[in-house]
């Protein structure tokens, strides 16, 4: 792999257990806790990723949070994580269920999804491929692959293609390409209409 191709890591990042491609950028402050990142994607800052699998070229803006703990609200007396965390208030043992609870709520994310400043991804979501979570979103369902969802709670508001387009789109896999192919067909990428006419 090409010093280029490696993992671009900012200041004061925090991995456990997780898994970046090459090219993929990941800017300040973020915490990531048992995630798989594809190649090409980047955060871009402050980012709180949890439990989940991101596809290949996926953007996510500053302050985007996917997966964030969900207290128990009903389930315990007490929401306060001193239930579950007990050790950092020297209280016992941490509650390692909660912990496989959320594990099981995994979140997945398809490629070429662009996902705006300060999105909320909930626990248990499905992303399809070329998605777009506006800003400020908080999605508490799947998304439509290629469709535009924005609000709170997050609905869809449009479809980026017809569903022709779609097809072939998904048909041509471009995001499993190599990188020299990538290089080569780059100007093709900058012009929608040549990429259908080549590679679709």
């Amino acid at each position: 792999m090409s010093l280029l191709a490696q993992p671009k890591i900012g200041k004061n990042v925090t991995l456990n257990r997780s898994q970046l491609g090459q090219y993929v950028h990941l800017a300040d402050d973020a915490v990531l806790e048992e995630v798989e990142i594809g190649d090409y994607t980047y955060t871009a800052g402050h980012n709180q990723i949890f439990y989940a699998t991101i596809g290949k070229f996926v953007s996510i803006a500053t302050y985007v949070r996917i997966n964030p703990v969900n207290h128990p609200t009903y389930q315990r007396i007490a929401q306060h994580h001193f239930t579950y965390r007990a050790s950092e208030y020297g209280l016992g043992e941490d509650d390692e269920a909660l912990f496989d609870w959320r594990r099981g709520q995994h979140v997945t994310i398809g490629h070429d999804v662009w996902i705006g400043h300060n999105a909320v991804v909930m626990p248990g979501v499905t992303i399809g491929n070329g998605a777009v979570i506006g800003s400020a979103a908080v999605v508490t369902k799947d998304v439509e692959p290629y469709s535009i969802v924005v609000g709170v709670a997050a609905k869809k508001v449009g479809m980026r293609f017809d569903d022709a387009l779609i097809e072939r789109i998904e048909r041509s896999q471009w995001w499993h390409w190599d990188h020299d192919l990538l290089r080569e067909r780059l100007a093709d990428f900058r012009d929608i209409d040549s990429f259908a006419a080549k590679y679709l």
